[in-house]
């Protein structure tokens, strides 16, 4: 079997040597070069033809973003970020992803040799799902349209209102990886009177708040990271922090977001597992399940478990998948109502709440 080809871009001699050596200590893959900034990258992907490449964010000469944008305009292919876990840090990798970055690795500011070596199976497990993954030439745009630090884009204008929806009604999302623009793609289409959207998405901690921010600059709806015993209301979304498990809880007449420690599901923390499960058992038939890009199989036994307690499921197409494997097994569980490209999950979900508008089912 073919080895998976891969060259680190990285302009710290150490952080190269330590990720060549994890990478060709794996018996498929292998190091084929290890450039220290992008202009030497450029030549050595138009010479040795990689299957993926690695890419610290922060490069001299030539800004990590600005090479990405122009990679994924002229010569699309699976890119890693390697980022550091600063505020900063986090702001260029969810751009990073926006431009098509299949996932990223969070490497610490200080102690990061050893750092790295403790993330070894993280990154080879990476790079390994990164050289299957389908790259859209869509995702390329100018890394300057929306740099860190730039006023956030204006918020979409208003769309037709859904009426008189149910407060009961809940729509749950989980994604892995890929799923960051995923779950853009459909929040950014939601109106803001929406039932509340509970998110899980696979990210470390450190990352998600930023995220939250982006999606809040860019959507109808009110988007932040879940805060524990908080009010889940409608026109807002409420994304799982990095490190920590999500679910949504019943407390008199309401739902509340319920955030907590505990030991990873499905090798995931947060897991769709954990939050699918509490709308099978909290919200059941007002429950909308959506399944969304990502690796493995983490949340497809509780998304069917939705769909036995009532819950209307959409599951992503694999044509729109950055990876199928969440997707594909929550199929396979016998979850899915719908199976949709990316882009008509937005649409077919509005006309699902319109259908049903008046109809839900009460709390008992």
């Amino acid at each position: 079997m073919a080895k998976i080809k891969v060259v680190v871009v990285d302009d710290s001699a150490l952080v190269r040597s330590i990720l060549t050596e994890i990478i060709n200590r794996q018996t498929d893959m292998e190091c084929i070069g290890a450039a220290a900034d992008p202009l030497v990258a450029r030549e050595m992907i138009r010479n040795l033809n990689p299957d993926v490449i690695t890419l610290d964010v922060e490069m001299p000469k030539m800004d990590g973003l600005d090479f990405l944008s122009r990679l994924m305009r002229l010569r699309p292919m699976p890119v890693v970020m390697v980022s550091t876990l600063t505020e900063r840090g986090a702001e260029v990798t969810m751009k990073a992803l926006e431009l098509g970055a299949v996932d990223f690795v969070a490497k610490p500011k200080i102690g990061v040799a050893d750092g790295i070596r403790l993330l070894a199976q993280d990154i080879t497990d990476k790079i390994r799902i990164a050289s299957k993954a389908r790259i859209h030439r869509s995702h390329a745009a100018p890394a300057s349209a929306a740099a860190p630090g730039a006023a956030p884009a204006p918020k979409p204008a208003p769309m037709a209102s859904l009426g008189r929806l149910s407060t009961e009604k809940i729509i749950f999302i989980g994604a892995s990886t890929g799923g960051t623009e995923a779950t853009k793609d459909v929040l950014i289409n939601l109106p803001a009177d929406c039932p509340a959207v509970v998110i899980t998405q696979h990210m470390p901690p450190g990352f998600t708040r930023s995220y939250a921010a982006r999606l809040d600059g860019l959507c109808r709806i009110r988007v932040k990271e879940a805060q524990d015993g908080e009010r889940v209301l409608p026109g807002h979304g409420y994304i799982a922090p990095g490190g920590t498990h999500l679910s949504v809880e019943r407390s008199g007449a309401n739902y509340i977001a319920r955030v907590q420690d505990g030991e990873p599901v499905n090798r995931h923390k947060p897991s769709v597992e954990v939050l699918f499960n509490s709308a099978a058992r909290v919200v059941g038939p007002n429950a909308l399940g959506i399944m969304l890009t990502g690796m493995g199989a983490d949340g497809a036994k509780a998304m069917k478990a939705m769909k036995d307690a009532g819950a209307y499921n959409l599951v992503q197409d694999e044509a729109s998948c950055v990876v199928f494997g969440m997707p594909r097994e929550a199929i396979n569980a016998g979850a899915a109502d719908e199976v949709l490209p990316l882009s008509q999950i937005a649409p077919r979900l509005l006309e699902r709440l319109r259908s049903t508008a008046g109809f839900s089912t009460n709390r008992v």
